[in-house]
Parts: structure tokens; C-alpha cells; sequence
């Protein structure tokens, strides 16, 4: 079994051009060809040494030791794949990418620069091409077979890297050599749309990005949703960037954020296009028959506020434009037949939750947490003398976990380093709605501040989804439905509307269902949604009689507590008293207020040490 390779490494990434098509042309067919591209291409690897430590969708990624053992398992590949039989589908053309560095690696899996430069190099090739990088060039100069040659590409600009890389181009005589030009900045600059130049740079998101493509593979509609601030648009702008190749008709972008009017929908759509109104004609005909014929991507950003209206014509393009395919950013789903729904995650942050983190820690491992990488890079755009040491990273990583990874919030926080300290940052993060804002004539009113931004959706839900969110903040670290129906229900909502009520937060992004260590699940809310919520049951004038309602439902489980973690069945209730050890804590405090609850919050702590003991925990101070 190969090992993977530390220190200097070469990278070979792969995948296969025009995959979406396949997909959609050959469905069945392949799907068993992908596995015979899967078996070659590992065997390969293998059989030169290689280690593949990924593999997402079509794409393959690995690790050599040597560049020599990287180039020839690329050869060996192209030749393999060229001589395999395809049935069923006209040709399976895969691009290849090599370059050489010193990444970071950890746990069977590497990170840092160079796989963000080998990954911008693969995108920039054709398929049956190999692509090799100035550094692997340098060090396979005059070590290759005599066949086999390095043609200079010269210099390219490639998507999210700030200098110009130098590339060259693998040849062997008994494999094609003559391919379009690359795919560099300057030539995407020419191919139809409207996608806009990103200026500040993609931080993370390798495993969403490639994810995103393979269903785009799968699928004629996507939606990407999340709560907002999350990232969703930025991640749909850096999949349609990385497909452009795939729809000769182009990649449109048709911002949908500030439009209220549900009927102007299929108008906003045209205008984009620059498709004009027909006197007489409908605009969803008029669109149908522009798109009828065209292989084309449509990203819809913003969908959630006309939802309705956006689901009408959605439905009414994918009926009749077969090579039409969308991509939308939404907080809540369409409801359109055949829509796939994939949930936009925030970025990984430190979990504090764990104890504290070591700074020294922190800063080598800098690449597996997107929070606070996205921190450190903007706060160095507002404030270049900034730096990440050891000193400040438990203060970074504090300030992103706080944020919960929320990409929007993370940025606004960074932004304050011109005025603040970290350590001021950190502790204003209790009132984050005041200091969370950025004003700007660039900056959408609902971007502008935190605050805006969940007002966004709050405002969207109904009477009774605003009444179940808020209560919902009653709850610390995950609710189950015994426990949201027993608290929550009553006063403007019905016992039986919970379950319905609660999977339209969950279908809007704003309660994120998860797996309770005991196996069930439970219903979380993100940190500043639920201060933004408290605030709003605060107002309601609620907090007083939601908060005794919790009490006593989790003094009634203390009870039956009690006596579970004594009998046979004392491991479940281990779990169970596991998974809502915090919510007990917090119904023992609220007990200890009440003239008439000292019993109740005897009973909670009695639960709450005898657990302590069977997890042989320290006692509380």
C-alpha cells in the first residue's frame, strides 16, 4: 500500500472534460464508465507509487513521491484511458495537472498553496492534455524519457493565483498534442455571460466546490441553500467560474436580491439575457423559445423573497429548454420537481466547545479553519500591518467560533481591526448587532449589517414560524421535538402545527437539523440567530412564561433521569442526559429564581452530579 508523501510533493490532479454533458446525454452508460475511469486511473497511480488521497466526483487526486513517478503515472494514464473502448459514450477525455511543493499534511490529506495552484492549473487544461507547473518543470528538466518533451505554454494568468504562472505542457509523440488555448483568465474573458471579477479572493471551500460540481453534473436544477451570510452566492459564482467551459451558450448570472415584485421575475431573467418583449407574447414564452435550443447555465442569487414566482418559471424552462440548467442560491427550497437541495455549510472554525486551543497550534494549522482564514486575509486588507502570531490566534479562533463560521459576519468583525483591538473585538461580540456593520454604496442595505441580514429572513416567515423561532431560544445547544412541542406549543400555535412548523424553519436555513449523541435528532439554531431571537421573545413579552415552561418539561425528564441512570438501561440515559446536559443546566438556574422551585432545581443538580460521577467528570465549582 502506498504511503503518503511528506515534505516536497508532487501533486497529479485529474478529471474529466465535459462530464455535465455525459452525464446528461448518457446517463446509464456512465455511470459504468465512470467506474472503469475510477479503476484505471487508481490502478495507475498505484502502480507508479502514487497515493491518492481524494477523490471527489470525477475528479482523482494524488501524492508522489518523485515528479518523475507524477509524469509517468500521468502518461501511463492518458495511454490507458486512449485505449479503453468506451460503450456508450463518445470519448472519455480527462485533463491532468502537476505541480510540486511543500504543503501542509495532515491525517492522509494535504493542504495550502500548492493545492490551490495545481487546482487552478487543472482547470486551466483540455481534456488527453497534461499540464506541468514551473517547479515540476525545473525538476523534471533532463530526467525524462527522450520521447518525451515539455513544451513552454509561456506565462498564463490563472483564476485566484496573484502572479502570472509559468506552464508547460507534457508530450508524448503517441498522444494528441494540439488543443485549444488555455483556459486563462484572458480567454474566459471572451466566452458569453456576465459572471463578475471577483476582487477579493476564495477562501476554502475545495470539498463544497467540487461537491457543487458533480451535482451540477447530476442535476438540471440545484439550489444552494443556507442562512444568510453563509456564503452562497460566492460558492455558486466559483462553480459557474469553474463550468464556463461546459456551456457554450454561456454562464449568466441574474441577481434577483432586490426584486419584490414577483411578476417582474421572467423579466429580470430576459434582461440579463438581453432577450427583448414581444408585443402580444407573454415574457415566459418569449424566454422559452430564446432558451429552447441553447446549452446554457442560469444563476438565479436570491430567490428566497419571490420564491413563488421563480418556482413558476423555473418550471416552465426546464420543460421545454432540455439543455438549459440551473443553479440558484436560495434560504429556502423551490418546490420544483426534479430540484436537488444541497445545504451551503459556514466555514470551519476551532471548536471551542473542546476547552481552549493551543496558539502555536492554531497557527500551523491555519489551513483546516476557513473561518480564520478568511478573518486573517481581510483583516490584513484593512489593516496590512496585521498578522496571525501565536499571541492572537486563540483570540481569532474565539472571535470566528463565536461568529459560528458565518462568512458575512466574519468579515464584518474583521473590518473593526482598524479601530479595535482583537481582544476588543472578542468582547463586544454580547451586543455583535452593534458592531457588526459595514456602510458603503456598494454594500446591499441587507449586507450592511448583521442585524439586516437576519431581519432579512425573519421578516419572510409567517406569523406563527416567527412565534415558534423565537421561542426556540428558550433551549440551549439542541432541542428535541418531545421537548419543542411540550415548550413551545400553546398561545398562537397548536400542539400538531409544530412538526410542520419546524420543517419550514428547517427548509428556510434557519434551524439546522442535526444527530444528538443519543441518536436523535435535534433541532439547532446558530449562535446569532439565536441572539437575535432572544431579543425578539424578549420583546414579545414571552421570555418570562417560555422560560418556566422549559424549567419544568426538563424537570420532568430530571425525574425519569433519575431513575434511568439506576437501572439497565443507565447508558442510554447517559446519552440522553449527555445530549441535553446544557438544557438541564439552564432549567436548574431557572428554578433556583422561582419562590416555588427549589425542589425542581434539587432534583436537576442531583441529576446533574450523578451523571458527573458515571462520566468520572470533575465536580462543578
Amino acid at each position: 500500500m502506498p504511503t503518503p508523501p511528506t515534505g516536497t510533493v508532487t501533486f497529479l490532479f485529474t478529471d474529466i472534460e465535459g462530464s455535465t454533458q455525459l452525464w446528461q446525454k448518457c446517463p446509464t452508460t456512465m455511470q459504468r464508465a465512470l467506474a472503469r475511469h475510477d479503476d484505471l486511473l487508481r490502478h495507475v497511480i498505484e502502480m507508479n507509487d502514487g497515493y491518492v488521497f481524494k477523490t471527489v466526483g470525477d475528479s482523482f487526486y494524488a501524492a508522489f513521491h518523485t515528479p518523475v513517478a507524477a509524469a509517468g503515472a500521468a502518461l501511463d494514464a492518458q495511454h490507458a484511458l486512449a485505449a479503453e473502448k468506451w460503450k456508450g459514450i463518445p470519448s472519455m477525455r480527462v485533463r491532468m495537472a502537476l505541480h510540486t511543493g511543500a504543503p501542509e499534511a495532515r491525517d492522509g490529506d494535504y493542504f495550502g498553496p500548492p493545492m490551490n495552484l495545481v487546482a487552478r492549473l487543472l482547470a486551466a487544461g483540455h481534456g488527453g492534455q497534461i499540464l506541468v507547473s514551473f517547479a515540476t518543470r525545473e525538476l523534471l528538466h533532463g530526467v525524462l524519457p527522450d520521447a518525451v518533451d515539455l513544451r513552454d505554454m509561456g506565462e498564463q494568468r490563472l483564476k485566484d493565483l496573484d502572479r502570472p504562472e509559468h506552464v508547460f505542457q507534457l508530450i508524448d509523440p503517441t498522444l494528441s498534442s494540439d488543443f485549444p488555448p488555455l483556459r486563462s483568465l484572458e480567454v474566459a474573458a471572451v466566452v458569453p455571460g456576465n459572471l463578475p471579477v471577483e476582487l477579493t479572493s476564495f477562501i476554502g471551500r475545495e470539498r463544497e466546490t467540487s461537491e457543487v460540481q458533480r451535482l451540477l453534473g447530476t442535476t438540471r436544477l440545484l439550489n444552494l441553500m443556507g442562512a444568510g451570510g453563509t456564503g452562497k452566492t460566492r460558492l455558486a459564482l466559483q462553480v459557474a467560474a469553474e463550468v464556463l467551459d461546459e456551456f457554450p451558450d454561456g454562464v449568466w448570472l441574474v441577481e434577483l436580491a432586490m426584486l419584490t415584485d414577483r411578476e417582474r421575475v421572467p423579466h429580470v431573467v430576459a434582461g440579463t439575457l438581453g432577450v427583448s418583449e414581444e408585443p402580444g407574447r407573454p415574457m415566459v414564452e418569449t424566454l422559452v423559445n430564446y432558451l429552447r435550443s441553447r446549452t446554457l447555465l442560469l444563476v438565479l442569487d436570491n430567490c428566497e423573497q419571490i420564491a413563488d414566482a421563480a418556482a413558476l418559471l423555473v418550471q416552465a424552462l426546464l420543460r421545454s429548454c432540455p439543455a438549459l440548467r440551473l443553479l440558484i442560491t436560495s434560504r429556502h427550497v423551490l418546490g420544483v420537481p426534479g430540484e436537488v437541495t444541497w445545504s451551503v455549510p459556514t466555514m470551519s472554525v476551532p471548536d471551542l466547545w473542546r476547552g481552549p486551543l493551543d496558539g502555536q497550534e492554531l497557527v500551523q494549522n491555519l489551513s483546516q479553519y476557513e473561518g480564520m482564514r478568511l478573518f486573517v486575509e481581510r483583516a490584513t486588507a484593512a489593516q496590512p500591518s496585521f498578522a496571525i502570531v501565536p499571541e492572537n490566534a486563540p483570540v481569532i479562533a474565539k472571535i470566528c467560533w463565536a461568529l459560528d463560521g458565518i462568512a458575512l459576519a466574519i468579515e464584518l468583525a474583521a473590518a473593526r481591526v482598524k479601530v479595535l483591538t482583537l481582544e476588543q473585538i472578542a468582547s463586544h461580540l454580547d451586543d455583535r448587532f452593534h458592531l457588526l456593520s459595514a456602510r458603503g454604496t456598494t454594500v446591499q442595505p441587507r449586507q450592511q449589517t448583521l442585524q439586516a441580514l437576519i431581519d432579512w429572513s425573519y421578516d419572510l416567515l409567517c406569523e406563527k414560524e416567527q412565534i415558534l423561532y423565537r421561542r426556540l431560544t428558550a433551549f440551549s445547544r439542541g432541542r428535541t421535538l418531545e421537548a419543542v412541542e411540550g415548550i413551545c406549543a400553546g398561545d398562537g400555535i397548536e400542539r400538531g402545527e409544530i412538526l410542520d412548523l419546524l420543517s419550514q424553519l428547517v427548509d428556510k436555513s434557519l434551524v439546522t437539523l442535526e444527530t444528538g449523541v443519543d441518536g436523535a435528532p435535534r433541532y439547532t439554531l446558530l449562535e446569532s440567530m439565536w441572539d437575535y431571537c432572544r431579543a425578539k421573545l424578549e420583546a414579545s413579552g414571552e421570555l418570562t412564561i417560555v422560560r418556566d415552561r422549559h424549567a419544568a418539561f426538563f424537570a420532568g425528564l430530571a425525574v425519569e433521569a433519575a431513575a434511568g441512570l439506576e437501572g439497565p438501561d443507565a447508558e442510554l440515559w447517559m446519552l440522553r442526559v449527555e445530549a441535553d446536559y446544557s438544557n438541564l443546566r439552564r432549567a436548574m438556574e431557572r428554578s433556583r429564581e422561582r419562590p416555588d422551585g427549589a425542589e425542581a432545581a434539587a432534583l436537576l443538580e442531583s441529576v446533574r452530579d450523578r451523571y458527573g460521577q458515571m462520566r468520572d467528570l470533575p465536580p462543578p465549582r
